[in-house]
């Protein structure tokens, strides 16, 4: 079973998606370790530089995701029509914020290399905008799926539904709830990164930010398992 769980990772890693989540939470958790943990001065430090090397890491690898995110988008289109109009609606609105991202990253991301003249503040600003953007909305289409699932376990418990649909159901429930903390983890963050002056942007320690960062790149991570252990079965 470890030989098992250890070739999963690696063909894990052997993916974009699967380094880009290893990256995420080694990021998070060198931050959290690096502003939480006691110790000499050059450990946290340290811990704390190569938090921000890998986050500068995926900021550079996600230069070749725009396409990736057409290709969702536009197979995507206006969702399937027999989806729930809100859930589609959310859904499409959720694309959009997040393809607009990208290229607000890569002018921020350029801006701070010298490639191009510009503010770079401006374009992190909105880059970080609109995927708190995106993960409101993700959050908002989450809870009206889990409304959903909720009334259908209801109804398939005042009838002879088999224990199967039931625990398929259950299933769908967990992954939403898992779904909303993830995004609800990075909401936070999200809006600590804004410009200072709304809400709560700017005032959190940097032991919170990892500890959320970290919180919601393991329940992706789990997610992705689950996801790709459903698949082999």
């Amino acid at each position: 079973m470890a030989a098992g769980a250890l070739w999963g990772f690696a063909a894990a890693l052997e993916t974009h998606r699967g380094r880009d989540r290893a990256l995420r939470a080694l990021s998070y958790g060198c931050q959290l370790a690096g502003a939480a943990l006691p110790g000499p001065a050059a450990l946290p430090g340290g811990l704390l530089a190569a938090s921000a090397q890998l986050s500068s890491c995926r900021t550079v690898l996600r230069l070749f995701d725009d396409l990736a995110m057409l290709r969702h988008s536009c197979s995507y289109g206006l969702g399937p029509e027999g989806e729930d109009a809100l859930v589609r609606g959310l859904s499409v609105l959720c694309n959009a914020a997040n393809q607009l991202y990208y290229p607000c990253e890569h002018l921020a991301w350029a801006a701070d290399v010298g490639i191009v003249r510009a503010a770079s503040q401006k374009w992190w600003a909105r880059s970080t905008a609109l995927w708190g953007c995106a993960l409101l909305l993700g959050i908002l289409r989450s809870l009206r799926i889990l409304f959903q699932l909720r009334r259908k376990l209801s109804q398939h418990k005042c009838s002879t539904s088999s224990p199967q649909s039931q625990q398929k159901l259950r299933a769908q429930v967990k992954a939403e709830v898992l779904s909303i903390l993830m995004d609800t983890a990075d909401l936070c963050n999200a809006i600590h990164w804004l410009p200072p002056g709304f809400l709560w942007a700017g005032r959190f320690p940097p032991w919170l930010v990892g500890l959320l960062g970290t919180i919601s790149s393991l329940i992706g991570i789990y997610q992705a398992s689950r996801g790709a252990n459903s698949e082999a079965a």
